[in-house]
């Protein structure tokens, strides 16, 4: 994957107060944009790692939903994959960005709920000293990241929190 850099205005990290004061939480939005963002690219602790190939369950959304994961309460909407990991632990990726990140495991047919393996796309994430907020493309699902937690950018104008365990077990620094 060609590393780009995305210039939108979306790319901020402010502080906020939600469960916290607000100056101790910085607030990540993911842009939906195609693209690195500017504001992980230019952090100085910032590394490249590569998803290992993994497998792992899915299912798939028949309406909206929501998905209560470690770092907090996601959204997800028809189609949307929710994502049963190594660790027993959830998450949901968008319809849309599903079929970049995962393909299917013989004998599943894209799009049926079953066995898929993650593909080996490459990531920039920084491992963050404080406590963070990630807000997700909706504007309305929020993850909460602790101290020592991932902030990863997928570079496709999303951003996520993994904890250290399972950045671990699920990335390869390169």
């Amino acid at each position: 994957m060609a590393t780009r850099q995305n210039p939108d205005t979306h790319d901020t990290a402010a502080p906020v107060a939600r469960g916290a004061s607000a100056d101790s939480v910085r607030l990540f939005h993911s842009s939906a944009s195609p693209g690195f963002s500017n504001h992980i690219a230019c952090d100085p602790g910032r590394v490249f790692a590569r998803k290992l190939v993994r497998e792992i369950e899915v299912c798939f959304a028949s309406g909206p939903c929501t998905v209560i994961t470690r770092e907090g309460a996601v959204h997800g909407q028809a189609g949307d994959a929710i994502i049963t990991g190594i660790a027993g632990e959830h998450w949901r990726v968008s319809r849309s960005h599903f079929p970049d990140k995962y393909r299917p495991v013989p004998p599943i047919i894209a799009g049926e709920p079953g066995r898929y393996a993650s593909r080996p796309n490459q990531v920039m994430a920084v491992s963050m000293a404080e406590p963070f907020e990630v807000l997700l493309a909706d504007g309305i699902s929020r993850l909460d990241g602790r101290a020592g937690d991932w902030l990863v950018d997928y570079g496709d104008g999303s951003l996520g929190v993994v904890s250290p365990a399972i950045f671990a077990v699920t990335y390869e620094l390169i």
